[in-house]
């Protein structure tokens, strides 16, 4: 039987030294937990603010066997 090499994010104690997270990873826990998105762009010339964009997004993963938050299933 082969022995999985222990990795730095598995370690009971701090970590020392760098720390190198594969993106699946991190992807992976991002999407389990969520993530908020939120931002603001305004164009302005002259000091005069000619555009405002606002981004607000949720990320997270979909699972159905977590029930909807909203009584009849959501507005989906």
């Amino acid at each position: 039987m082969l022995e999985r090499e222990p990795v730095p994010w598995d370690a009971p104690g701090p970590l020392a030294g760098p720390l190198g997270v594969p993106l699946v990873d991190l992807l992976d826990r991002l999407m389990n937990t969520g993530i908020v998105v939120s931002g603001d762009l305004v164009i302005a010339i002259a000091d005069v603010p000619l555009v405002r964009l606002s981004l607000h997004a949720l990320l997270s993963s979909v699972n159905e066997r977590v029930p909807a938050p909203w009584a009849d299933g959501g507005p989906l």
